[in-house]
């Protein structure tokens, strides 16, 4: 079936867009033809087109048909939507509602008619299509984008028409071709590809045609009739080719390639453009449901841990963290020894250290010898309640576009990309982040959706310019064609004397964003669980609460979110999520074997004191903490006495003090602060100068390189730092002490970066447009656009190349002059100090000390002009004041 019988016999169902044959004749004159509503729904669907805001509604049209514009519009269109864009880029220009319908195969597909109208008015609404239904017309640029071309192929899988793939043959050829298919000879090119033309769209003239065909020459046909359309051929064809080639159902693009052409495919295809319209979303399938207080809990205990995973991390480096890499970022070897510290596996240990980095918690300090380190934003989030600093984290990795799961792979130049590093920002990410929680939103509370089936929906929603419709499938995958078919097995060996020819591939081997936002997608739904965001694939309902959207199941698109601002939000979820999360507690529980068992988490102090006189055993539901004679030496050189630690342990204890702990203290404490090491370089003092003997007598010091001064002073040509840990592994416990004789308490400070400011997400285009500026913008192009179409008394003034009015400034004065008396507005040119030129329609009320001052409709408000900077100046006609 060809276009041409298309508008005629395509069954078009009632509830379609109504139209008539008239309608604008320029993509400027439809947008001129819509209401306010319409200009803020094009500008708010389409943000790049306000910067800046247009003059007039003709530049907003030409911004709205350049290439970078056209092809961010088109790649935000969903699956549907975009097929429908590519059907228009291979009909005729401009195209029928019929014919559209028909192409894509309405006739068969009870859900086209009624996506189709919705799809045909998106396009309109986002100016990629214009004109009334039955002359739509796609934008130049989005045409040139989606139409077929050898290195460009349609994802509708269809090659050329036979008028483009003719161009620059001969017309002895021509006629060649126009006499072996039966047609009368003609006397130019022209009327030749049209009576070619004519045939390929009869139907009963080309199922005619192909009645006569040999069996090999349609299992050709069926090769290549789904796309791609352009076959390699042997240098000398064999006859089943030869027989396509004569007649123009094969045309020749190389002296080893031939095309398919447009009209050929459409027949043979029964006039769809698509193999497989795909005009609803996928829909998503539960894997598995559970009770909202089920998921609750267990995303609420994942929060938690996340909280302790977050502040482990930072802790473990509040006295410095690893260098920073010349290029930026953590070293390979720094991350495996995170992950170790974590008990984590290397990328997540990266996921956790770029969402502190993110919530700007962790940063570079900045120092000669660059480290990292917390900031002191780390601080007061821990002095926030636990509820608080889980929304703090998630918000931050809401808008966050460095993207972790990145760590560990290769730029374009091949280089690792490392954790904290450069280049790890993709402007998709936010965006993805809130499309697979929005969706997950979308099912009843507990439910897990199936994650194939969500990554569906995202194809479905952002599909990839070039992977949709039939050049995603198979190339050369057969179907059933109306034309006649070769009986099973009679192919031969001639179906394979053309070989579909390989689509092109970047030369530079880059991906399709599609497959970044598949894998960002997968990323998702495991960062998501990691943060309690979701429990066991579930959303919980604090998350809801967070992300703005309803509590209950959603009913509106995913990206609709429950209207509330902000701020009302994050309090919401932090209500919700508190009540769920364990309650610190203020006390231990002692165990006879050294340890003690922390039942729940520890207020803050109480952890902080017990994590310098003990180390962690073991994390979990509960916290063991083994103490050791290191770990208590630790605490004594803090500063605190066996009477301070037993003191301790009597307050915050459940159970009575173990013997075994107590003598542990009190042999520590007896030999603590016995030797005394000073600056000499270094020197080690005693009342027992048996026991320097000892030291002295043992190899071990031998590195220390120690030497008798007095009967109970030892002398070190080492520094006091290297002298204090050498004894300590021979297992003394010695103690600083400074030039006074005084005993240096070693309270180390925590280390913090000066303060910084999270990193600033890359933004996927500019912000979306709010209302108040929406309303403003709309007013000043509608201004503008009075001003540049407002209708000049005759005789008209001269006019520069930039279409502003040229007057002498004798002229110009009169002008203003009079129009001030009379009350009447007037048309002038008018060029700033930054030298931007543009027009305006202004009401003069004042002309004094060459100013004038005016209502200016353009602007919506009085302006004062200087006269110099007026170019020229018109009268309006009476009927557009």
């Amino acid at each position: 079936m060809g276009i041409g019988e298309l508008d005629r016999e395509a069954h078009v169902p009632e509830g379609r867009p109504s139209g008539t044959a008239a309608g604008p004749r320029t993509l400027a004159e439809a947008l001129r033809a819509r209401g306010d509503d319409g200009l803020a729904a094009l500008l708010r669907a389409r943000p790049d087109l306000l910067g800046p805001v247009p003059n007039d509604l003709t530049q907003l049209a030409t911004r709205a048909g350049t290439r970078a514009s056209v092809v961010r519009a088109l790649e935000r269109l969903d699956r549907f939507s975009l097929q429908v864009a590519q059907t228009l880029a291979v009909a005729p220009d401009p195209a029928p509602y019929p014919v559209v319908f028909g192409l894509l195969g309405g006739g068969d597909v009870p859900e086209v008619a009624e996506a189709l109208p919705r799809a045909v008015a998106l396009l309109r609404e986002q100016a990629l299509v214009w004109g009334e239904d039955e002359r739509l017309r796609l934008v130049r640029t989005a045409r040139e984008l989606l139409s077929p071309s050898p290195q460009h192929p349609s994802p509708t899988g269809l090659g050329p028409t036979v008028a483009e793939a003719t161009a620059g043959m001969s017309p002895g050829r021509l006629q060649e071709i126009v006499a072996a298919a039966g047609l009368p000879s003609t006397h130019d090119p022209v009327s030749a590809v049209a009576s070619l033309t004519g045939l390929f769209t009869d139907r009963e003239r080309m199922g005619a045609l192909l009645d006569t065909a040999p069996p090999e020459a349609l299992a050709v046909l069926d090769r290549l009739v789904w796309g791609p359309p352009y076959g390699e051929v042997t240098a000398r064809p064999t006859p089943p080719v030869g027989w396509l080639r004569d007649r123009g159902l094969l045309l020749p693009v190389s002296p080893r390639t031939v095309v398919l052409p447009r009209e050929v495919a459409l027949h043979l295809r029964g006039g769809r453009a698509h193999r497989a319209p795909e005009p609803r979303a996928p829909e998503l399938v539960v894997a598995r449901e559970y009770g909202p207080q089920v998921v609750d809990g267990a995303a609420a205990g994942q929060a938690y841990a996340a909280l302790a995973t977050v502040e482990e991390l930072l802790k473990s480096w509040d006295h410095g963290g690893p260098a920073v890499l010349r290029a930026g970022g953590l070293s390979v070897r720094d991350l495996k020894r995170t992950a170790a510290a974590l008990d984590v596996p290397e990328p997540v240990a990266a996921f956790w250290l770029e969402l502190a980095y993110g919530a700007g918690l962790l940063a570079s300090d900045g120092e000669a010898d660059e480290r990292y380190a917390p900031t002191p934003a780390y601080d007061d989030w821990l002095d926030q309640p636990p509820a608080e600093r889980w929304v703090r984290l998630v918000t931050a990795w809401l808008a966050a576009t460095r993207t972790p799961g990145l760590v560990g792979g290769q730029d374009a130049k091949g280089r690792t990309l490392s954790a904290l590093g450069p280049d790890l920002d993709r402007a998709a990410a936010p965006e993805v982040r809130h499309r697979v929680l929005g969706l997950l939103a979308t099912l009843e509370p507990g439910a897990a959706a199936e994650p194939e089936s969500l990554l569906a929906r995202l194809r479905w929603e952002r599909p990839a310019r070039g992977t949709s419709g039939s050049a995603s499938r198979t190339a050369g995958a057969q179907a059933p064609a109306p034309g006649p078919a070769a009986e099973p097995g009679a192919a031969g060996p001639w179906a394979s004397e053309v070989r579909p020819a390989a689509p092109a591939q970047p030369a530079d081997g880059s991906r399709h964003p599609a497959d970044l936002r598949e894998r960002l997608a997968r990323w998702v739904l495991g960062d998501a669980e990691l943060l309690g965001i979701t429990g066991r694939g579930a959303l919980s309902t604090a998350a809801r609460a967070l992300l703005n959207l309803p509590l209950a199941k959603a009913a509106g698109p995913a990206a609709e979110g429950g209207g509330v601002e902000p701020e009302v939000a994050a309090e919401r979820a932090a209500e919700l999520l508190e009540p769920l999360l364990p309650q610190a507690v203020d006390h231990v529980l002692l165990q006879a074997d050294l340890t003690a068992v922390a039942p729940g988490p520890l207020l803050r102090p109480l952890a902080d004191a017990l994590a310098v006189l003990a180390d962690v055993e073991s994390k979990g539901g509960a916290t063991v903490y083994r103490f050791t004679p290191g770990s208590v030496r630790r605490a004594l050189d803090t500063g605190r006495s066996a009477s301070d630690l037993h003191a301790f342990l009597a307050a915050h204890a459940r159970t009575p003090v173990p013997q075994p702990l107590a003598y542990l203290i009190d042999d520590v404490a007896r030999r603590h602060g016995h030797l005394r090491i000073g600056a000499a370089s270094a020197y080690v003092r005693c009342d027992d100068d048996a026991l320097l003997g000892e030291i002295l007598a043992d190899r071990r010091s031998a590195g220390l390189r120690l030497r008798r001064l007095a009967p109970t002073v030892l002398a070190a040509q080492t520094d006091p730092a290297s002298l204090l840990e050498g004894l300590r592994s021979m297992g003394y416990a010695p103690a600083a002490e400074s030039a006074e004789g005084d005993v240096l308490i070693a309270r180390a400070d925590a280390h913090r970066t000066p303060p910084r400011t999270p990193p600033a997400p890359v933004p996927d285009g500019p912000p979306a447009p709010d209302a108040t500026l929406l309303t403003a913008a709309v007013r000043a192009i509608r201004a503008g656009d009075r001003a540049a179409t407002a209708v000049r008394r005759v005789p008209a003034v001269p006019v520069t190349a930039g279409g502003l009015p040229r007057t002498s400034a004798a002229e110009t004065l009169a002008t203003v002059q009079a129009a001030a008396m009379t009350g009447s507005a007037v048309w002038i040119g008018y060029v700033n100090a930054e030298g931007a030129a543009s027009q305006r329609v202004i009401a003069p009320v004042r002309v004094e000390g060459g100013f004038v001052t005016g209502y200016d409709h353009t602007a919506d408000e009085v302006r004062t002009y200087p006269l110099h900077r007026i170019t020229g100046v018109a009268e309006l006609a009476d009927e557009e004041v």
